[in-house]
C-alpha cells in the first residue's frame, strides 16, 4: 500500500465488480446522451472468456461499447488517459492501464487475468485512434487470443466520428445515432496452441481478414 492508503498500480487487480459498475454507468451515459443502435449483441458468448476487437475512430468508442455490450468489459486503455481523478475512476470500474511505448508486463498480466477469470477483454487492435478500418493491427490481440484460447468478437462502432456537436466539438451531436455492430465469434489460432512468431503472425493475418470483412458488412448493414 502507498502512504495514502491506496493500492499502488502494481497491487491492483482487474475488478469484475468494478467493470459491472462501469457497464451500468456506460448504459446510463450512452443511452442518455446519444441513440445507440446495437446489432448482433447476441453473438457475444454469454459465458467464458471473450475478446472484443473494436475499431477506433473516436474517444467515445470505448464507453459506447461498455454501455452496449451484453457483458461488462475490461478495456486496455492508454496510460495517458489515467490522469487526475480519472486514474482512480478508471481503475475502479475495472479498466486496464497500458503503456504503449513498449511491452507493458503489468498490462499483459492484467489482460490475461481477465480472460483466465472468464471475463471480457476489450481491445483496440490498431493500437491508437485513426481511420478505424483495421488496416494496421498490432500483435497484442493475436497474443492474447492464442495464449488464452478466448474467441474474438469483432465490433464496429460507426457514426461516432462522422459529425461533431455544435456545443461540444469533441463529441457527436447529442441524441444522434451511433451504430454498434457485433460480429461472429471466431478462434484466432490454428488450434495448435503454438505461440511462435510464425504462429502469431498467422493469427494476426487471420484476425485482420475477419475484422476487415466484418467492418465492410457492418457498413453495408448500417449505411455508413
Amino acid at each position: 500500500m502507498t502512504r495514502s492508503g491506496r493500492a499502488a498500480d502494481g497491487d491492483r487487480t482487474p475488478s469484475a465488480a468494478g467493470a459491472a459498475v462501469g457497464r451500468r454507468i456506460g448504459i446510463g451515459l450512452m443511452y442518455g446522451l446519444w441513440k445507440p443502435r446495437v446489432l448482433g449483441a447476441w453473438r457475444v458468448p454469454a459465458t467464458g472468456p471473450v475478446i472484443l476487437a473494436v475499431n477506433h475512430t473516436h474517444g467515445l468508442d470505448g464507453p459506447m461499447v461498455m454501455g452496449t455490450a451484453p457483458r461488462p468489459v475490461h478495456f486496455l486503455i492508454k496510460k495517458e488517459a489515467f490522469v487526475g481523478p480519472l486514474d482512480p475512476f478508471l481503475h475502479g470500474i475495472g479498466q486496464l492501464k497500458v503503456d504503449r511505448s513498449g511491452t507493458d508486463r503489468k498490462a499483459v498480466t492484467d489482460a490475461l487475468t481477465v480472460l483466465k477469470n472468464d471475463g471480457v477483454l476489450g481491445i483496440f487492435p490498431e493500437g491508437t485512434r485513426g481511420e478505424g478500418n483495421f488496416a494496421s493491427l498490432r500483435a497484442g490481440l493475436a497474443y492474447f487470443a492464442v495464449r488464452s484460447g478466448a474467441p474474438v468478437v469483432p465490433v464496429a462502432v460507426l457514426g461516432s466520428a462522422e459529425r461533431r456537436s455544435r456545443a461540444v466539438k469533441a463529441v457527436p451531436p447529442l441524441r444522434s445515432r451511433v451504430d454498434v455492430v457485433f460480429g461472429e465469434a471466431f478462434a484466432a489460432g490454428d488450434g495448435s496452441g503454438r505461440r511462435t512468431r510464425t504462429a502469431l503472425d498467422a493469427a494476426t493475418t487471420r484476425i485482420q481478414e475477419r475484422l476487415t470483412a466484418h467492418l465492410a458488412q457492418a457498413r453495408r448493414l448500417t449505411g455508413h
